[in-house]
């Protein structure tokens, strides 16, 4: 038996249970995964708190989209993947798990020397990161402000924006500074007098503007700074985005993402695997919690612990 973990009823961390499922079998195609690393996402804890709308309970939900493991299985009609195969995974409830059958378009090839834990931490934060900078058009001559630097989707916004050539500046805290510089990154603290610290980094003004923090102080912030309102964007502040003025890529925003938009996040993830084996990309990973701590694990994501945590069944 696989296990999986499931709930039931919205809640706190305590509605998790770990439940025994029977061995998935790939349907046609989908192609079965043998699971060893699965990315905590933020929207993970929202749902199961009722934060984000989910419907109504007609059985019990699994959790978790991303992950990384091996094909177990193949199912009819799927080209490109073989029993043994290392491979990533995203958009795929229930990724808390020790198997799980996936839709085969969204599972990629893991490249050697990327890592179980590397692959499974890319997902959501990737595919947000890259379809953001892409939907602002970021390029050579932007000088983009960045909030909520130092998180995961933070972090792969400053690279995916420096290897457009744009000048990246990001808030954060100073104990997170040196992460954000080392992404190229020109570290900027949060705080009383923000404004006034971007002004005097960047004299000629910022260019574009991505929130990934949603705080009042990022938003009130980013209007004082940029004039352009279509070339600020949050991830968190979706409902409240149109009464700004501003540009929203989910976060519970009413206006759905487009096509397009849908199709550069799952094309980010080839992207940042094929850099990743390049060398050219990076990813901090936090703590790891087994499969029975799935909860302790969404606390932490809610509580902001560093690095992209991590369920290792």
């Amino acid at each position: 038996m696989a296990k999986a973990i499931r709930y039931s009823e919205l809640g706190g961390p305590e509605v998790l249970t770990l439940t025994d499922i029977p061995d998935p079998e790939p349907g046609p195609g989908q192609v079965a995964v043998r699971i060893e690393a699965a990315g905590v996402n933020p929207i993970d804890w929202k749902l199961r708190e009722g934060l984000r709308p989910s419907g109504p309970f007609a059985k019990p939900r699994g959790t978790g989209t991303d992950g990384a493991g091996h094909v177990t299985a193949v199912g009819e009609g799927v080209d490109g993947f073989r029993v043994g195969d290392p491979v990533v995974f995203t958009g795929a409830l229930g990724a808390y798990a020790t198997d799980l059958a996936v839709s085969a378009e969204k599972v990629f090839a893991r490249p050697a020397g990327v890592s179980a834990g590397v692959g499974a931490a890319l997902g959501v934060p990737v595919g947000t990161a890259y379809q953001a900078v892409r939907s602002l058009a970021v390029r050579a001559d932007d000088t983009l402000l960045v909030h909520g630097a130092s998180g995961s989707v933070g972090q792969a916004a400053i690279q995916f924006a420096s290897l457009a050539g744009a000048r990246v500046l990001g808030t954060t805290s100073d104990a997170r500074a040196d992460r954000v510089t080392g992404l190229g990154g020109e570290p900027i603290a949060y705080g009383a007098g923000l404004v006034d610290r971007v002004r005097r980094a960047a004299p000629d003004g910022v260019t574009a503007i991505l929130d990934f923090a949603g705080t009042d102080e990022a938003i009130h912030a980013s209007l004082e700074l940029l004039e352009d309102r279509h070339r600020i964007a949050t991830i968190v502040r979706g409902p409240d985005a149109r009464g700004f003025g501003i540009r929203a890529f989910g976060g519970g925003s009413p206006d759905p993402l487009t096509p397009q938009q849908l199709e550069w996040r799952r094309e980010a993830i080839p992207v940042a695997l094929a850099l990743l084996a390049a060398g050219r990309f990076a990813v901090e990973l936090g703590e790891r919690f087994p499969l029975e701590r799935a909860g302790d694990a969404q606390r932490a994501s809610r509580e902001g612990a560093p690095g992209k945590l991590l369920i290792v069944p």
